[in-house]
């Protein structure tokens, strides 16, 4: 898709202007319901199958078609950042009202981090197309890593901070409690960081770990940098409202690593099915088509499974109390 440099800066343009819209709607510090959070997450919906039409109309099918292949691809793997998230937030004892501010500027942090290894990736891919063998076989791997870990029995896990966040809380100090919106304050003396400026850091930092997978499986649906921005940009920006939405249900996605493993894996495949045909080897390619139907067959599947399997839990859990109580 051939994007010109007006249309980048109209995009960001628009981006830029969403991004504030919600940021003044939300400037209050307030608990999320899970009424407003349904309702700005159908917002955020709409607006990506919006963008994906208007692709449709102005671009090309196959342009639409990657973006939301690749946006679906995204927003599935987003969720399993909600996880880390919930860690974060429990780690630093972040107060419910200021919560959507912490995900708000933390996201914001994510997307333009993202927008680098974009860049970066574009840039290697343009330049070295035996990249795609990396890509794929990162992918596999960590398809089978996730199986790994689903299978695994751990305990509950705790969120252990980064070294930059280490060094940064080393170098400017931090206050000793919240001090509502305020990302600095003078204590003793000295400005002093916030509690809330360094989870801010947390969630924006911690992203990268995740786009270390995303961003090479999206790039094997497009090498479009224009389509593989935007179905990021529209995948982590209704990323807030989600964690207040589903932030009970995680721990009944019982089977989502097995699901994102799956996905991975096949977009590996697929990226390495690629890499040999542009080495001239005569090999099938997956369709955009095609990907779009495994991934969302993937995810449905997984969900409802997941959800079996959570019901069946509680019953168990519901039985074995009620023996122990009669016992």
């Amino acid at each position: 898709m051939d994007v010109s440099t007006t249309l980048w800066v109209l995009t960001i343009a628009g981006l830029s202007l969403l991004i504030g819209a919600d940021f003044l709607i939300g400037r209050k510090p307030h608990d999320v319901s899970v009424k407003e959070a349904g309702i700005w997450t159908v917002v955020w919906i709409v607006l990506a199958v919006l963008f994906g039409l208007g692709l449709l109309f102005f671009g090309s099918a196959q342009a639409s078609q990657e973006f939301f292949a690749g946006f679906i691809t995204e927003k599935s793997l987003s969720v399993d950042n909600l996880f880390v998230f919930v860690l974060i937030m429990a780690k630093f004892s972040v107060p419910s009202h200021l919560q959507q501010r912490v995900l708000l500027v933390g996201v914001l942090i994510a997307l333009v981090l993202r927008a680098v290894f974009i860049a970066a990736g574009a840039a290697i891919i343009a330049s070295f197309s035996w990249v795609f063998y990396l890509f794929g076989a990162f992918l596999i791997f960590t398809a089978w890593k996730l199986i790994q870990e689903a299978r695994a029995d751990e305990e509950e896990e705790e969120f252990e901070e980064n070294r930059l966040l280490k060094t940064i809380e080393k170098k400017f100090g931090v206050a000793d409690r919240y001090h509502g919106t305020k990302l600095s304050v003078i204590s003793n003396g000295k400005r002093v960081l916030t509690p809330l400026m360094i989870v801010m850091l947390a969630i924006g930092t911690t992203d990268i770990l995740f786009a270390l997978d995303s961003i090479p499986a999206i790039f094997g649906l497009t090498q479009d940098p224009y389509i593989v921005f935007t179905a990021n940009a529209f995948a982590l920006m209704g990323l807030r409202q989600l964690y207040f939405l589903i932030g009970g249900l995680l721990k009944k996605l019982v089977h989502l690593s097995y699901g994102l493993s799956v996905i991975l894996g096949f977009i590996g495949v697929k990226l390495v099915l690629h890499a040999l045909h542009e080495s001239g080897v005569h090999v099938p390619e997956i369709s955009i088509p095609v990907s779009l139907g495994v991934i969302c067959g993937v995810l449905v599947i997984t969900t409802i499974t997941s959800l079996i399997a959570a019901r069946k839990q509680e019953a168990a859990e519901a039985a074995a109390r009620k023996e122990s109580v009669e016992a």
